[in-house]
């Protein structure tokens, strides 16, 4: 693997609905996120891609990642011009510009998980997972990747940080925040 991921670099898991989607990112190099349900953080280092039951035989697994180069707000109907007649072509999404998409060493699958949003984790977790399970930041580690995650929240000029409070967070919330659920819950 040629990208500079390393065990501290902050990963965002993000859902790959359909093989256009990874069409556009290895040709166009963005990924689109509606507004409306995008996570706390965009400014991370890298995105995982999730794949869904549309990728067929290649379903249910994390198999690509890009290094993110940055991020802009624009419209559904600005980034897909070909869909102008779709429902939500005025509403708001991020474009997340990436650089090369690259195959992981080891495909990570999904077993138990499918149904996937948003999930931080970390480039020491996404090296040595094996099923998407394997990427949940254990409850330890989990207060330093929120504060990571803060860090970028802070220097990220397009965001609004007077309502993130630099506290101590229990575990339920944190849990909420970072996208995953507790281990015991059997996913």
């Amino acid at each position: 693997m040629g990208t500079a991921l390393t065990p501290a670099s902050l990963v965002l898991v993000a859902v790959m609905t359909e093989p256009r989607d990874l069409e556009i990112a290895r040709l166009f190099g963005w990924y689109r996120i509606p507004l409306r349900t995008a996570p706390k953080v965009i400014a991370v280092d890298y995105l995982a891609f999730y794949q869904t039951k549309a990728f067929k035989e290649q379903r249910w697994r994390i198999q690509y990642i890009a290094q993110v180069r940055g991020h802009e707000l624009t419209t559904r109907g600005e980034l897909l011009r070909d869909e102008s007649n779709h429902p939500r072509t005025q509403e708001e999404y991020y474009k997340v510009q990436i650089g090369q998409i690259e195959e992981l060493p080891i495909t990570i699958l999904a077993h138990k998980w499918r149904r996937i949003t948003f999930l931080y984790t970390t480039g020491e977790y996404l090296l040595n997972a094996e099923t998407v399970n394997d990427l949940v930041v254990h409850s330890e580690e989990r207060q330093i990747l929120w504060k990571a995650l803060r860090e970028r929240l802070v220097q990220s000029q397009s965001y609004n940080t007077d309502e993130v409070e630099d506290a101590v967070l229990d575990d339920e919330i944190l849990s909420h925040l970072l996208g995953i659920k507790e281990l015991g819950e059997q996913l």
